[in-house]
């Protein structure tokens, strides 16, 4: 059986919060666990815990997946706060998953980052991210909208000769979109593999030598859309292919 370590997200304390109000909580949206599960594959989430005892449950999973949720603090990309109140980052999340990229990056494991999780990958090999698109980007397209959430969609373009290219057969495909931060500079080793043409967004990446690809968009909130966007189930296989690859 496949194990898939996942990587979590983080609600810090909050007093304010009917349960468990002074704690932190770990957590996978439950649509990212439909989307992993499939017959002799089980997601695993990755606890934030003491790097001696992390080591060891990272070295049981045969690839890693990075989930989406909240935004990378540009400290981590070694640039200032554009508005340190509205954006501010999350960087304990930021080293957490760090270093598991860190170690999947040094023993070659297969990595697929969703949304948060390619400018995470983006930012370990060097590269820099828009901190707001729609402030940063001229004329761009909305990529986020907090109130129709993974109800907005777009076409990218795929790079001919790419991997999503080669999975999809096709030159563009449809995707939700749920990001307001962007890539700006692609990392030491990326190579996009998707843009958004109407204003060039980078919308998917890959790295030139190792098993890692991430993409803006959430294939695990493709139900919500239906036909609408083009089929998610493409980036899974490149994924398992990678793990087989590499066992």
């Amino acid at each position: 059986m496949l194990k898939l370590g996942v990587s979590a997200c983080f609600m810090y304390p909050d007093i304010k919060r009917k349960f468990f109000g002074p704690k932190t909580l770990s957590y996978i949206e439950n649509d990212m666990f439909a989307y992993l599960c499939k017959q002799n594959v089980m997601p695993i989430l990755i606890p934030n815990i003491e790097s001696d005892c992390q080591q060891m449950y990272l070295e049981s999973m045969d690839g890693f997946v990075l989930q989406g949720g909240s935004d990378l603090s540009p400290l981590t990309y070694n640039e200032s706060h554009l508005d340190r109140e509205k954006w501010p980052g999350d960087k304990t999340r930021d080293e957490y998953e760090m270093n598991i990229l860190r170690w999947a990056v040094i023993n070659k494991r297969p990595v697929l980052g969703i949304c948060r999780g390619a400018q995470l990958i983006n930012a370990y090999f060097g590269g820099t991210l828009y901190q707001d698109i729609e402030t940063q980007v001229q004329n761009s397209l909305q990529h986020r909208d907090p109130i129709k959430y993974d109800r907005i969609c777009h076409e990218v373009r795929l790079t001919p000769g790419g991997k999503l290219f080669n999975a999809y057969h096709e030159e563009n495909i449809w995707v939700n979109s749920v990001h307001h931060q962007g890539i700006k500079t692609l990392g030491k080793g990326m190579i996009a593999e998707a843009v958004s043409p109407k204003d060039d967004i980078i919308e998917a990446i890959r790295h030139e030598k190792l098993p890692i690809l991430g993409v803006h968009w959430h294939p695990e909130f493709h139900h919500t859309l239906e036909d609408k966007v083009s089929d998610p189930q493409k980036l899974l296989e490149i994924f398992f292919s990678e793990i087989e690859a590499t066992a």
